[in-house]
């Protein structure tokens, strides 16, 4: 002991053992699922059917995914869900404007995708509703006085009540535009590599939610109004007055919420339910378990809302439909295109045929995307870079791509060379601190892992990928590997290259990123 100060030094062989351990097994980092484990229900995308999926969708739907593969990977029972808004004032505006506009278009006959072309019909709606308030302002009426004689909005209220009482032409046109969307959002979904165990529908979910704001009327835990609306005072709580059901006997997404829930907790047998969902809906939550424990349900308190931040674009980076709403398929295309010409800039595809280009220009273009997204604290707003998310330098997922194909390429040409790692690895090898730290942080991914799992933070596990990559790229910039004359030490350094190889994928593959072995 020097000055209140222990030195102690780690022998080599202790290194060499850590290394043999983690090589020796091939589950480090994952915990196994087993008949006790904890059932996690993970709710993330919840799309409207009147367009398609954003960019902000794109968030959302990355941090579900990755966040339930770490849960996974903890051990944990996941079933990923998504709620699909399936009716209501907005779906009732595209199906008018198509009754009125359409002359029967459907996706095969304009080549779009089914989503696309009913977002175009909510656009042309709105386009035409603003149009008549205009009008109408003209002869001298206030926007108010125009909002409520507006006679599209009138057909549109009055399609959503036929939909209601179940009419049998509306609710076939319902099904039939609501078809067309789903399978433009499966695309979308399968291109993103996202996917869900259980899909809830709105519509099926919202007239529970009605019977139990019913019940809690009777209950006297709601109070009705005069106009015969339904409300819940939470002022004991430190909140306000809650609408729960209108004047009309309609439903907010408050009781459509209460409904879904009570019918998932039937359907699972759910230890912890957690909502990704934007921080603008916190306060919705906050009321929302409030509102179950008032009804009587023990899983309201336990309730977890993954409040994420928002994600923007650099103004004029991308092109839009609307000038203002990205497109998660515009993106995914633009991505992919500009990591082909990237690539080709950099002369990463020079010895690829052109089906493997394709293949990387993917696998770089969407990984650049997932990894860009995943790397930011989730609470935190993010401006989201097209260009930087592409480069091949610095926190990014090219770059961590590409030291995945370069060390493939030396275990490749080590394989070449005839050359054989032996079972057991000399423990008698001096290691550089280079080494050394670098067996170190291998080890940490399992804590890492943990700590990601119990923390809802999956951007843990892509800034220790980083941090892996940096420094191995630092340590193959600095040492031989296969010219290494002292065999020991080349074995090492090989089985060392390795299990970084296999720690990258591991990582990435919490997020839907493929890692090329060859670039």
């Amino acid at each position: 002991v020097i000055k209140g100060f222990l030195n102690l030094s780690i022998a080599p062989s202790v290194w060499v053992e850590l290394l043999e351990d983690i090589d020796s097994n091939p589950n480090f980092g994952f915990t196994p699922v087993n008949d006790d484990s904890p059932l996690f229900m993970v709710e993330y995308s919840s799309p409207n059917t009147n367009k398609p999926l954003h960019l902000g969708h794109v968030r959302n739907n990355l941090l579900g995914h990755a966040l339930s593969e770490v849960l996974k990977a903890n051990g944990k029972k996941v079933v990923k869900t998504n709620i699909v808004n399936d009716r209501g004032i907005h779906i009732c505006k595209s199906m008018l404007a198509w009754q009125k506009w359409g002359n029967g278009e459907t996706p095969e006959s304009s080549g779009k995708k089914g989503d696309h072309l009913i977002g175009d019909y909510y656009v042309m709606f709105d386009q035409q509703y603003k149009k008549e308030i205009a009008e109408l302002q003209e002869k001298g009426i206030s926007k108010e006085e125009a909002e409520e004689k507006s006679v599209l909005m009138e057909e549109a209220r009055e399609l959503l009540r036929k939909w209601e009482a179940n009419d049998t032409e509306t609710v076939n046109l319902w099904k039939m535009m609501n078809d067309w969307v789903y399978a433009g959002f499966d695309e979308t979904y399968r291109q993103m590599g996202v996917s869900f165990d259980k899909i809830y529908y709105e519509s099926e979910t919202y007239l529970a939610g009605k019977d139990e704001v019913l019940r809690g009327l009777e209950e006297d835990l709601f109070y009705q109004k005069e106009d015969g609306s339904v409300w819940a005072d939470l002022t004991a709580y430190g909140l306000d007055h809650k609408l729960l059901l209108r004047a009309d006997g309609t439903s907010v997404y408050m009781t459509q919420d209460i409904g879904t829930a009570k019918l998932r907790f039937d359907d699972y047998p759910i230890d912890t339910m957690i909502y990704v969902v934007g921080n603008e809906q916190n306060y919705h939550f906050q009321v929302l378990s409030i509102l179950l424990d008032m009804l009587g349900f023990e899983f309201g308190k336990g309730l977890v809302h993954f409040s994420y931040g928002m994600v923007e674009l650099p103004e004029g980076k991308m092109k839009s439909r609307e000038g203002t709403v990205v497109d998660a398929d515009d993106l995914m295309s633009e991505m992919i295109e500009t990591a082909h010409e990237t690539s080709q800039e950099l002369g990463k595809l020079d010895d690829v045929t052109s089906e493997e280009a394709e293949a990387i220009s993917r696998m770089v273009g969407l990984g650049a995307l997932k990894y860009f997204i995943l790397k930011v604290d989730p609470k935190k707003n993010m401006t989201f870079n097209p260009k930087e998310s592409i480069d091949f330098n610095g926190n990014t997922g090219p770059f961590i791509q590409y030291t995945h194909a370069r060390i493939q390429s030396v275990l490749r040409k080590a394989e070449d060379q005839g050359i054989v790692i032996p079972e057991n690895l000399n423990s008698t090898i001096l290691l550089s601190e280079k080494e050394e730290g670098l067996v170190q942080l291998l080890s940490e991914f399992d804590y890492v892992v943990k700590q990601a799992g119990s923390e809802y933070n999956v951007s843990l596990i892509a800034n220790y990928i980083y941090d892996l990559a940096k420094e191995y790229n630092q340590f193959y910039h600095d040492f031989t590997i296969l010219r290494e004359e002292n065999s020991p030490l080349r074995d090492f350094r090989l089985v060392l290259s390795k299990n970084v190889a296999l720690t990258i994928k591991k990582g990435m593959s919490f997020f839907g990123i493929d890692v090329p072995d060859r670039m």
